[in-house]
């Protein structure tokens, strides 16, 4: 066991289910393909860190996902509940530092994530910025149940809010890169993802047309 942890948060790759903004551009199928990709690009980030981590699935455990790694499912009322009882987890269990990440985020890499595990050393509380106002990355050296109680998610003054409660109180915060994810058509094609992906291009623009 290491001192760190590393959580991600998936959904389950089911069709009508996943990148459901996109997919009202693209249709349910170039959604699902969109997603399946970044899922992938998760994996690779993840799959070479010398720490512990633990994959939570929104309803069921994939066995054919990250492999020999704990896997579980994530519990709770809305997204806010479903993160503090990971790290609710994680603290028990031992953990000092911990960074909690979704998984469609296509410039992500190994080094953001280690980035906001070194930051912790210094913060209580660590945020990867999201361009669309939320954030891809959350990180605590211990537990805040308030980070994930009553907020807007899902909206553009997700991290706004969460700051702007937090400046209230004592706790020392680090902000990392902020990086894009990917819910709209047009931030789809506006990536290096998207444009450095062909077979990807190609399936969409079938679909698209």
């Amino acid at each position: 066991m290491t001192k760190s942890l590393v959580i991600v948060f998936v959904k389950n790759i089911k069709l009508g289910t996943v990148k459901t903004r996109l997919a009202k551009t693209i249709g349910d199928y170039g959604a699902f393909e969109v997603y399946s990709e970044l899922v992938k690009i998760t994996e690779k980030a993840t799959e070479n860190l010398s720490v512990d981590k633990r994959i939570y699935f929104s309803n069921a455990v994939v066995d054919s996902k990250w492999n020999n790694h704990t896997k579980s499912v994530q519990e709770g009322n809305d997204l806010g509940e479903r993160m503090l009882n990971a790290f609710k987890d994680g603290f028990n269990d031992g953990y000092n530092n911990i960074v909690l990440i979704g998984s469609d985020l296509p410039d992500i890499n190994s080094n953001h994530i280690l980035n906001g595990l070194e930051a912790l050393e210094q913060n209580d509380v660590v945020f990867g910025p999201a361009e669309d106002g939320g954030y891809y990355l959350v990180g605590l050296s211990k537990l805040i149940p308030e980070i994930f109680q009553n907020k807007p998610w899902s909206q553009p003054d997700l991290l706004k809010n969460t700051l702007e409660e937090l400046n209230q109180t004592d706790e020392n915060i680090g902000i990392l890169e902020t990086l894009n994810d990917i819910d709209t058509y047009e931030d789809l094609i506006a990536s290096d993802f998207y444009k450095n992906n062909e077979l990807l291009q190609e399936k969409i623009q079938q679909l698209y047309d």
